[in-house]
C-alpha cells in the first residue's frame, strides 16, 4: 500500500488475503507488535506504552519493558498535567511525547487514560485527568492532537468505566444508563468527536455484565456508530475473553499475541457459518489502515532527540502542574526576611535559612508504577535544584525513611534530627508523600491517610518551628488533617523528571503557581462519593451515587471539604467583571467578562464556567463544570475573556428516549475561581429539544394531558368524570385538588374511576382510541 492509499483501496486489498492470513492480523505478533504479511506489502508495526512518556523496549530487553526501556522523557503524568487546566501545554506536551515515538520507530502510543476518578483509592488515579468529564475530554483530546500531529497514533484508554483496579479483570462496573453517558462516556465522546485518535483501547472490565471487549453495544452501537469513531479499537493487554465474540462485537485487534489460538478460533468460526466473513473482513481492514497511517507517518521526524529542549519543558510543564492549596502569613517574625511583614510565606526569601525535611527531597516520587513507568533521559532533585537557587543556607534531613519496615529507634533519631534543623532555619519546606508501593496500577489504596510516621513528623517540626511549607508528593489525594496548622501547602502531585526543578522555581516565585485541582480534596475517606460501593463484591461493584461524582457530591450534600474541585491559589490576585451570557447562532451559549491581575506580578488564572437549571424536569447536580479556560496576565492587565458552553454538553440522557435531550429553559451560567469560588452570574434562556413520548395505557393521565397532539381532548374528559365526583371531593380537605391526585394514574387504570359516568367521559375504547391517535405519523405542514 502506498502513502495515497484510500480506506476503500485497503479494504478491497483484504481479498488478495487468505482465511488464515486475515485473522492472523486481528492478533499481535509477539507482546508490542502486529503481524506482518510480507507477500501482501503489510509490515509489522509497534504500539508500545505510555501515557506520559515512550517506554519502548530496547532490544534484548525484557519482554515487558519494564527493566530496560530506551530512555525517554518523562513528563508529569495526568494527575499532575491535567491539574494545568491548559489545553495549549498539554498539546505542545502531547506533541513533545509524538516527537519522541516517531524517533523511536514507535507506530502507536499508548495513551491517553481518560478515565473518572470515582474514587481517591483507585491505585491508578495518577494516569487519569480528573472526577468531572469536560475536564477529562478537553485534555485528552488536546493530547491526542499534539501527539498524532507528529505522525504517529494514539489509543484513548481505558474504554469504559474502567474506575478501579481490585478485580479489574472481571469485576463488573454496574452503572445507571443516565452517570454511564453523562460521566463515564462523556469524555470519551468529547475525544473521538474532536481529536479522533488512531485507536481506542477496551478495558479489562466488564460493563453491566458484558466485558467491554464483548460487548456490541459499545463498541460499534455508541463508539462508531453514535459517536463516528473512523479507526481501531484493540484491546488492554490481556483483556481478551471470548476472541470470536468480541470480534463480532467490533474489538479488532489483540493484544499481545495468542501465539495463533485465538486467529484459529475464528478460522474455525468463519469456516463452521458460526462467524460472518464479512465482519473478519472489516477488523482485517482496520489493521490495514492502522498499518497505512503509520507507514504514511514513519519518518515525519528526524532524530537525535534534543533532551535538554524537552527537559525544559517537561521542567515547564511540571511547574504549571503545582498547586498552590493554601499560602499564609509567616507565623514567626524569623521567617520574614522581606520587607513585607505580614506577607504570605510563599515565595521564600532566596537569602532565607531553608530547612529541607523529607526523603522525597532526595529521591523523588515523580511517576506511578505499574505499565507506564519511564526511564527518564534525566532527573532533577528537589534538593539539587533548591540550592541551586537560594543564596542562603539550605540544610537537609531524611526526617523519615520510605522503607516498607522501619525500626522505632531509627525513626525517632530521623525525627529528632528534623527537629533540630527545624529550629535552626528561618522556613521549613517539609516534604511528604505516599511512598511508591502504596499506589500502583494492579491494586488499590484501602485509605487516602499519608504514612503515620509522617503525621507525626509533621507535628514535631511544626512545635518547633511553626514556619512551615508543606510540598506533597502522591499519584492520588491524600488527606490533609494538618492543613490548618501549617502556613501554605504545595499540592506536588507526582511531576516527572523534571519535578525536582518545578518546585523550586515555584518555592522562590520564578514561577507563578497557576494549577488548580480537578478532583476534590475531602476530610476523609468517608465522605467520599463511592465509599459504601467501593471496590464491591463478588466482582461486581454498584456506582450507587448515580450521577454525584466528585464536587457534584459534595456540593448536592452541602459537605465540607478540604480543598475543593477547581480550587488553587496564586502569587497574585485576579478580579472578575461581570459575566454575560447569550445564544449563539450555532446554539452554543458564549460567556463574556473581564478578568484583571490586580497584583504586582504577572500570573494565570483558570476562569470555570459551570451551568445549571433550577426547576428543571431532570435530576441534576447543583452546578456542573461545562468550560473553562487559562489566562495569562501581566500585572495590572485586563482582558475581555469568552468561554463557549457547547450546547450539546447542556444535554441530560433521557432513559425514557435513550437520547440525549436539551431541556429548555432559564440557564444560571456560574463564572468561578473554583466550585464553590463563585464570581459572576448570568442566567440564559435556552430553547429545548422537542420531545414527545409515545403513550401507553401506563402512562400516566398528567402525562397525557400535557401531550400536544390528544392532552386537550382528555383535559375535558377527566374534568367531565370529575364533575360527576363530587362526593369525593365534599369529603377532601379544604384546600386539595383531587384532579391533581390524579395525575399520577395510570391511564389505562382511569375507567374505573368513571365506572358510574354515564356519558362514558373516560372508557376503555376512548382510551385505546387516544392512544393510537397520539403515536400515529404527524403529517408536516407543506411548505
Amino acid at each position: 500500500m502506498t502513502d495515497t492509499t484510500t480506506a476503500a483501496e485497503a479494504a478491497a486489498s483484504v481479498t488478495d488475503l487468505t482465511l488464515e492470513e486475515k485473522a492472523s492480523l486481528t492478533s499481535g505478533a509477539s507482546f508490542w507488535y502486529t503481524k506482518p504479511i510480507e507477500h501482501a506489502g503489510v509490515p509489522a508495526i509497534m504500539l508500545t506504552d505510555g501515557p506520559h512518556g515512550l517506554r519502548k523496549q530496547r532490544e534484548g530487553g525484557d519482554h515487558l519493558g519494564l527493566g530496560d526501556s530506551v530512555p525517554a522523557t518523562c513528563f508529569p503524568p495526568a494527575v499532575g498535567l491535567g491539574s494545568s487546566w491548559d489545553v495549549d501545554l498539554v498539546e505542545r506536551v502531547g506533541g513533545a511525547l509524538g516527537t519522541e515515538t516517531s524517533i523511536e520507530g514507535v507506530a502507536v502510543l499508548l495513551g491517553p487514560g481518560i478515565n473518572i476518578k470515582r474514587s481517591p483509592l483507585c491505585g491508578r488515579n495518577f494516569e487519569y485527568l480528573s472526577e468531572d468529564p469536560i475536564v477529562s475530554g478537553v485534555l485528552g483530546a488536546a493530547m491526542v492532537r499534539g501527539v498524532q500531529s507528529k505522525g504517529v497514533g494514539t489509543s484513548l484508554k481505558h474504554f469504559a468505566a474502567n474506575n478501579q483496579e481490585d478485580d479489574r479483570m472481571r469485576s463488573s462496573s454496574d452503572v445507571d444508563a443516565r452517570p454511564l453517558r453523562e460521566i463515564y462516556l462523556r469524555g470519551f465522546q468529547r475525544v473521538v468527536e474532536d481529536a479522533q485518535p488512531w485507536t481506542v483501547m477496551c478495558s479489562y472490565n466488564r460493563i453491566n455484565g458484558v466485558y467491554a471487549s464483548e460487548d456490541p453495544w459499545l463498541l460499534t452501537g455508541v463508539l462508531r456508530d453514535e459517536w463516528g469513531f473512523e479507526g481501531l479499537v484493540v484491546s488492554d493487554w490481556g483483556a481478551v475473553n471470548e476472541r470470536v465474540t468480541g470480534l463480532a462485537a467490533g474489538m479488532d485487534l489483540e493484544m499481545p499475541s495468542s501465539n495463533g489460538v485465538t486467529d484459529a478460533q475464528i478460522v474455525a468460526a468463519v469456516e463452521d457459518g458460526a462467524l460472518d466473513e464479512a465482519v473478519l473482513d472489516t477488523a482485517a481492514t482496520r489493521v490495514l489502515d492502522l498499518v497505512r497511517k503509520a507507514q504514511a507517518g514513519a519518518g515525519a521526524v528526524e532524530g537525535p532527540l534534543d533532551i535538554h529542549a524537552h527537559h525544559a519543558l517537561a521542567r515547564e510543564a511540571a511547574g504549571r502542574s503545582i498547586v498552590l492549596l493554601k499560602n499564609d502569613a509567616v507565623a514567626d517574625a524569623r521567617a520574614d526576611a522581606r520587607a513585607d511583614a505580614g506577607a504570605p510565606i510563599l515565595p521564600l526569601a532566596k537569602d532565607a535559612r531553608i530547612a529541607l525535611i523529607g526523603e522525597f527531597a532526595e529521591k523523588p516520587r515523580y511517576q506511578g508504577a505499574g505499565s507506564s513507568m519511564i526511564n527518564p533521559t534525566k532527573l532533577d532533585t528537589a534538593l539539587d535544584e533548591i540550592r541551586a537557587l537560594a543564596d542562603g543556607d539550605v540544610t537537609y534531613t531524611r526526617g523519615f525513611s520510605v522503607a516498607p519496615t522501619v525500626s522505632d529507634d531509627e525513626t525517632s533519631e530521623l525525627r529528632g534530627e528534623a527537629v533540630a534543623a527545624a529550629s535552626a532555619a528561618d522556613v521549613v519546606v517539609l516534604f511528604l508523600g505516599l511512598p511508591a508501593r502504596l499506589e500502583s496500577e494492579g491494586y488499590d489504596r484501602t485509605d487516602i491517610d499519608l504514612p503515620a510516621e509522617q503525621l507525626a513528623l509533621v507535628d514535631a517540626v511544626v512545635e518547633a518551628n511553626p514556619n512551615v511549607v508543606v510540598v506533597l508528593s502522591n499519584g492520588g489525594v491524600v488527606a490533609l488533617p494538618f492543613a490548618d496548622r501549617v502556613p501554605a501547602i504545595l499540592e506536588g502531585w507526582l511531576l516527572g523528571q523534571a519535578g525536582g526543578g518545578a518546585i523550586a522555581d515555584v518555592l522562590f516565585g520564578d514561577v507563578n503557581p497557576s494549577a488548580k485541582l480537578t478532583e476534590t480534596i475531602p476530610h476523609r475517606l468517608e465522605d467520599t462519593p463511592a465509599f459504601l460501593d467501593f471496590p464491591g463484591e463478588f466482582s461486581h461493584v454498584r456506582y450507587g451515587e448515580g450521577l454525584f461524582v466528585g464536587y457534584r457530591w459534595y456540593d448536592a450534600r452541602r459537605m465540607d471539604v478540604a480543598f475543593p474541585f477547581g480550587h488553587g491559589l496564586s502569587y497574585t490576585t485576579f478580579s472578575y467583571g461581570e459575566a454575560t451570557a447569550s445564544v449563539n447562532a450555532r446554539g452554543d451559549i458564549d460567556v463574556t467578562l473581564t478578568v484583571a491581575n490586580t497584583g504586582d506580578r504577572a500570573g494565570r488564572e483558570v476562569v470555570q464556567v459551570y451551568t445549571s437549571l433550577p426547576g428543571g424536569a431532570a435530576q441534576r447536580p447543583v452546578r456542573e463544570l461545562k468550560a473553562f479556560a487559562s489566562v495569562a496576565l501581566e500585572a495590572g492587565e485586563i482582558a475581555e475573556v469568552t468561554l463557549t458552553v457547547r450546547r450539546k454538553d447542556l444535554a441530560y440522557w433521557d432513559t425514557r428516549l435513550d437520547a440525549w435531550v436539551v431541556e429548555g429553559g432559564d440557564y444560571v451560567v456560574d463564572v468561578a475561581a473554583s466550585s464553590r469560588d463563585i464570581r459572576s452570574t448570568a442566567e440564559v434562556t435556552v430553547e429545548g429539544d422537542p420531545i414527545v413520548l409515545p403513550l401507553t395505557r401506563d402512562s400516566s393521565i398528567g402525562e397525557v394531558m400535557a401531550h400536544p397532539v390528544v392532552g386537550q381532548m382528555v383535559q375535558s374528559a377527566i374534568a367531565q368524570m370529575m364533575s360527576g365526583m363530587e362526593g369525593v371531593e365534599a369529603i377532601m380537605p379544604e384546600g386539595v385538588d383531587a384532579s391533581k391526585m390524579m395525575e399520577s394514574f395510570p391511564i389505562g387504570r382511569a375507567g374505573m374511576f368513571a365506572a358510574g359516568d354515564s356519558n362514558g367521559a373516560v372508557s376503555p375504547e376512548m382510551i385505546d382510541g387516544l392512544i393510537a391517535m397520539a403515536n400515529a405519523p404527524q403529517q408536516q405542514p407543506q411548505d
